[in-house]
């Protein structure tokens, strides 16, 4: 049957909102075998997930070596994943670990740039060097409609941390755009999610109706039944198992819009109730003025999923929080308090235990994002395998603030380039640069250098 291939940019419109599509087997072009298409046409994407406060390096490292290992406390819920991993050990961040510099902010800010940071209070801000997610952003970027995407929980701030005379701003990101200017980031999931499916069309009228206020599936459904009618059966499935992805995160989103409307009817006599039955007012007020952690956590990472299955980047990067973050995992059996002090454990058991609970729930965090990547099919391999997934501190352990065997896992065959199901332990101080490096090399970027990097690390490539 002849007939014209569908766009791989093509994206589904409708009264001011546009979604981008995964793809379909549509979109191979006449005459040529759709498998040999996908396989040369599958882009490799790039995922970093930067978690605050380092690790209880006890409960990190997993016993054996090789293919031959054990997962750790920490690592446990990773073991659906383990042929998916490479977990290494003795990677150190050289340029940032010098003698007198600060343990949290000169740590975070060069997390992906491996160079040191210019001391500063005021808005003068170098890092002496673009992100390594930048670098594959700006040569993977041109084929998608974000170069990148920059996703967290805590936003940009500004201000001085006058215990150790650094700005507030080194902290916030680990994506560099160039030495002074951090990429913004997205912190809320409406946000987010409009940003990626209610791109308004420049012009596009909205006959009287109030575009924001209808679901976006609602707003281009007329395109999708039309385009629907041109699919074979897998395409059809694909579509709908999509749209249905997109519809799931919408009803989520709308439950929380729910939370906000009950929030405006607690009148100061509710409030006296609530306290009388012993709720925390400062967990209420941060559930009902937003979202739950885990609840936003996984709407960011069902959307950044989205974005990537979607091709409308290939590129991202996740903070599960900023350097020197405060945020109070009370919610979690056993915690009391907040992820920064409590790293600063002093070596005491009841503090550990809490600190080994916290990075548990990360890793639970990161092993959801990979099964949802995994469950998202391109052509008969799925997001995981077509992907680099990065999951890491600055900081090995937030009582000693060492740079040096940082906690680092890479998820994902990253379209074949890597050998994964590995647990490997490096010379001690290898430039965590040379796993950059290597990372860059797999996604076929074309770079010779990074950071302070000597080699690749050929050990993690297939």
């Amino acid at each position: 049957m002849k007939r014209k291939a569908i766009s791989r940019r093509k994206m589904l419109q409708g009264l001011g909102a546009c979604v981008a599509l995964p793809f379909l087997e549509a979109m191979t072009p006449p005459g040529v075998s759709t498998a040999r298409y996908v396989e040369r046409i599958r882009p490799k994407r790039l995922a970093v997930f930067y978690f605050p406060n380092g690790v209880h390096s006890e409960h990190w490292t997993p016993k054996g070596r090789g293919n031959d290992f054990e997962l750790s406390r920490t690592l446990k819920p990773l073991e659906p994943f383990k042929k998916d991993l490479l977990v290494l050990s003795e990677l150190k961040n050289r340029e940032v670990d010098v003698r007198g510099t600060d343990g949290h902010y000169a740590k975070t800010a060069p997390f992906l740039t491996c160079h040191n940071i210019t001391k500063t209070t005021g808005s003068n801000i170098d890092v002496k060097g673009v992100s390594m997610d930048q670098v594959a952003a700006r040569q993977l970027g041109g084929a998608t409609m974000f170069p990148s995407l920059e996703y967290g929980v805590d936003p940009i701030i500004s201000g001085v941390d006058q215990n150790v005379g650094y700005t507030r701003l080194y902290g916030s990101a680990i994506s560099w755009a160039s030495p002074n200017q951090p990429c913004s980031k997205e912190i809320d999931p409406h946000h987010a999610f409009n940003r990626l499916f209610r791109t308004v069309v420049p012009g596009a009228s909205s006959g009287g109706q109030d575009p924001w206020r209808k679901s976006v599936l609602d707003l281009v459904m007329d395109d999708a039944k039309r385009l629907n009618k041109h699919l074979g059966a897998a395409d059809q499935n694909k579509m709908s198992e999509y749209l249905e992805s997109v519809r799931s995160v919408e009803k989520r989103l709308t439950s929380q819009d729910k939370l906000r409307e009950f929030e405006a009817n607690i009148t100061p006599d509710i409030r006296k109730e609530l306290v009388k039955l012993n709720v925390r007012l400062k967990d209420y007020v941060e559930v009902n003025s937003g979202y739950d952690v885990t609840q936003k956590v996984r709407l960011m990472m069902d959307i950044n999923a989205l974005a990537l299955w979607s091709d409308a980047t290939r590129v991202t990067t996740f903070m599960f929080g900023n350097s020197v973050s405060n945020r109070n995992f009370s919610f979690l059996d056993g915690v009391t308090g907040n992820h920064h002090t409590i790293s600063h454990h002093r070596s005491n058991d009841r503090l550990l235990d809490m600190y080994s609970k916290i990075n548990y729930w990360h890793t639970e965090q990161y092993a959801y994002f990979l099964e949802k990547m995994r469950s998202m099919k391109e052509g008969d391999q799925s997001l995981l395998d077509q992907s680099m997934v990065l999951y890491g501190s600055s900081l090995r352990d937030g009582n000693s603030h060492q740079a040096t065997n940082l906690p680092i896992v890479v998820a994902g065959k990253g379209g074949g380039a890597l050998k994964t199901g590995q647990n490997l332990a490096f010379e001690k101080e290898t430039p965590l640069a040379n796993l950059y490096l290597a990372m860059l090399k797999a996604l076929d970027v074309k770079v010779d250098q990074f950071g302070d990097s000597e080699r690749v690390l050929t050990e993690i490539l297939a």
